[in-house]
C-alpha cells in the first residue's frame, strides 16, 4: 500500500481532548480516529497493525496446538437464561429477532462457549 493512496493523512497538531498521549499520536499518525469518548475507528494503518497482531497470536496459538472458533455475536434468551444473566446484567443489549426470538448482543461468550464445549467433551 502506498502512504499517497491512503484515505487517512496524517496531522500536525494533535487533539487537546484526547486522554492521553498515545491517543494523541496515533490520531496524528493517521491510524485511528476517534469516534466519541473510548470509541476509535481503525483507519487503514491502523487495521493493518491490528491484523499483524492478530496473525502473530494465532500463529503462537497454532504452535502449541490450539484450534480457532468464531462465535456469533447474537445470543438466543435461553443461553443467557440458563447462567442468571439474562436479567441481572444491567449492560446486556436486548433485541427482538424473526418470529419474535429474543436476542442479546453478547458482552462475553461464556453463554455461547459453555455449552459447545460440553457437547463435546464426555469427560
Amino acid at each position: 500500500m502506498r502512504i499517497g493512496h491512503l484515505v487517512s493523512k496524517t496531522r500536525k497538531e494533535a487533539n487537546q481532548s484526547d486522554p492521553s498521549r498515545n491517543a494523541q499520536l496515533l490520531t496524528r499518525a493517521g491510524y485511528v480516529q476517534k469516534l466519541m469518548s473510548g470509541t476509535y475507528s481503525y483507519l487503514p494503518l491502523g487495521k493493518l497493525v491490528l491484523d499483524n497482531i492478530e496473525n502473530i497470536v494465532r500463529h503462537e496459538m497454532e504452535e502449541i496446538g490450539s484450534q480457532e472458533v468464531l462465535l456469533p455475536a447474537l445470543h438466543p434468551k435461553e443461553n443467557w437464561e440458563k447462567s442468571g444473566r439474562w436479567d441481572s446484567v444491567d449492560v446486556l443489549y436486548k433485541l427482538k429477532g424473526q418470529g419474535d426470538a429474543e436476542l442479546a448482543l453478547g458482552a462475553s461468550h461464556e453463554e455461547i462457549v459453555t455449552p459447545l464445549i460440553t457437547s463435546f467433551i464426555a469427560s
